[in-house]
């Protein structure tokens, strides 16, 4: 069974299990009603696929209800819970913050959230989750209530911060906007991520630049047709280019198709654009979890067994 701690950011790869983010309308909702946390033995099934790393999105309004405030005891038990049930497997939990930088709606840097509120939330969580072999830090899913610019300032007061707090974890570092790898050159209120995590650093050195990819025609990952493949491998290798000029290494956070033929070669470029260079520290397909349904990019086993998806995956490990 596949196995590697968070410190072996060489190669992480797995998938994100998704149910804690569910019903952000609701907040802050029923356990079991309105959203749920993965159980062990989806994370006991997938590593026997060989994935080693599993990505937990879950919410900020529920982890803290009042900015500033207290972490709300329920919802920390269940995210240490599911932290618990990783380090007894000997795999990585990936801590995902999944608000796209807001609050309730309101942006961070805005009247109402300040970027402080962000740092506060993730100081308040480290002494909960300080062992750098079972847990690494995800600050922000697609942060794209806010400029990418004032995003990228963002997230280097909270890594510096977080760094200061004593935590030794991995840390990702999602680009601004939607972290897309097709848009990373791409301005965004005249700053590209390109241009704002060129001379992005950690104090501890122990970080990766998080992007996400999806292959259908405007990359929202909300479609069941894919485009060509060599396309994006073009993509792919663009932001490898990039990341070796700058000295960055890469996280693929999301990455997820339909199971029809094209859309499978299409994963394949995608996820084969990580592999055989130092570039990229690994992937979390998305996505899995019981309570997905019938949601077409699923990887949860079914009746049938393995989704088509996990031959493609496991080929890119």
């Amino acid at each position: 069974m596949a196995s590697a701690n968070c410190l072996d950011s060489k190669r992480l790869t797995g998938v994100n299990l998704s149910g804690a983010e569910f019903a952000g309308e609701t907040l802050p909702g029923v356990l079991f009603h309105d959203y749920v946390y993965p159980v062990i033995d989806d994370m006991r099934h997938f590593q026997a696929q060989g994935l080693n790393v599993f990505r937990l999105p879950f919410l900020w309004e529920r982890i803290q209800p009042t900015l500033f405030g207290e972490l709300d005891p329920v919802e920390l038990k269940n995210i240490m819970d599911t932290a618990a049930n990783a380090r007894l497997l000997g795999v990585c939990i990936i801590l995902d913050l999944h608000n796209y930088g807001a609050y309730r709606g309101q942006p961070i840097g805005s009247g109402a959230v300040p970027h402080t509120a962000l740092i506060n939330l993730w100081t308040r969580l480290l002494p909960h989750f300080m062992d750098p072999a079972n847990v690494a830090f995800d600050l922000m899913n697609e942060p794209s209530n806010l400029s990418t610019a004032e995003w990228a300032v963002t997230a280097q007061e909270t890594v510096t911060a977080i760094r200061l707090g004593g935590a030794k974890n991995l840390i990702l570092v999602p680009g601004g906007s939607w972290s897309g790898a097709h848009s990373w050159f791409l301005k965004d209120a005249g700053v590209s991520n390109s241009e704002a995590f060129r001379t992005f650093h950690d104090p501890a050195n122990n970080y990766l630049i998080e992007t996400h990819q999806y292959a259908d025609a405007d990359y929202s990952g909300t479609h069941n047709t894919c485009i060509d493949p060599a396309l994006l491998s073009t993509v792919m290798s663009k932001l490898t280019e990039w990341a070796i000029a700058t000295g960055q290494r890469l996280f693929l956070g999301e990455v997820g198709v339909q199971p029809n033929a094209p859309c499978l070669q299409a994963l394949a470029a995608i996820v084969n654009g990580t592999k055989n260079t130092a570039a990229w520290g690994g992937w979390t397909y998305w996505s899995a979890g019981q309570w997905l349904g019938d949601y077409p990019f699923s990887l949860q086993a079914d009746l049938n067994g393995e989704k088509p998806q996990m031959a493609i995956l496991k080929l890119a490990m």
